[in-house]
């Protein structure tokens, strides 16, 4: 009888041990420790820890920056975020005239304007009669583009990227023809105070809206 008890308990035993075995652990990392520990215990471990909010803000692109100082034109193409009115929200370009046209409120002057402060024009033309506390942010989505004539490859009209200098802007129109003058060029600007035309060397920076002449050598 004292055998079939044992033999009983035995078996109800080795069941609960295999239960136990196929209850799934949870997902651990080892730990670092010292020699004499790792040897005396064994390794010892901790639970991974979930990824915080923190974590998934620094793995998230950087937004591109733009110069908050930039004076905008005809030819930049902006992108108009009024929040809560999806209609309202969408890229305008500015027209020749110097401003864009929006539902509702029409023709916004933006030339000679900061993002920022068109941003505010915008914001004070909706609060006259359409809505109560609008919020609206400006950002550039493409500059006005450059322009390049004389002595190189393709002569033409090409996009402003940030940070452009003239000898980068001649490498985009194919270099310089062999009869260019190579040393230095002569670049139109154009802002709120006029027009200005300067002969400048080649690590010049330029702007959007600039045009580059390249010249011809004589000898």
């Amino acid at each position: 009888m004292r055998g079939v008890r044992a033999a009983i308990l035995c078996l109800l035993t080795a069941l609960a041990l295999a239960g136990c075995m196929r209850r799934s652990a949870p997902v651990a990392v080892v730990e670092p420790q010292g020699e004499f520990d790792s040897f005396a215990y064994g390794p010892s471990y901790r639970m991974a820890p979930a990824p915080t909010a923190a974590a998934y803000a620094a793995a998230a692109p950087t937004p591109v920056v733009h110069d908050a100082a930039y004076r905008l034109d005809a030819g930049d193409k902006l992108r108009v975020v009024v929040y809560g009115q999806e209609g309202l929200t969408n890229t305008y370009a500015i027209d020749a005239g110097g401003s864009i046209t929006m539902p509702l409120i029409g023709a916004v002057p933006a030339r000679g304007r900061t993002p920022a402060g068109l941003a505010a024009q915008i914001a004070a033309k909706l609060r006259n009669g359409y809505i109560r506390e609008p919020s609206v942010a400006v950002e550039i989505e493409a500059y006005r583009p450059f322009f390049i004539l004389g002595e190189v490859a393709a002569p033409g009209q090409y996009p402003y990227v940030p940070n452009m200098s003239v000898e980068s802007a001649v490498a985009i129109a194919g270099g310089f023809s062999p009869r260019a003058r190579r040393d230095r060029v002569t670049l139109t600007h154009i802002d709120n105070s006029g027009s200005s035309r300067t002969v400048v060397p080649l690590g010049t920076a330029l702007g959007p809206g600039d045009t580059v002449l390249v010249g011809e050598r004589w000898f």
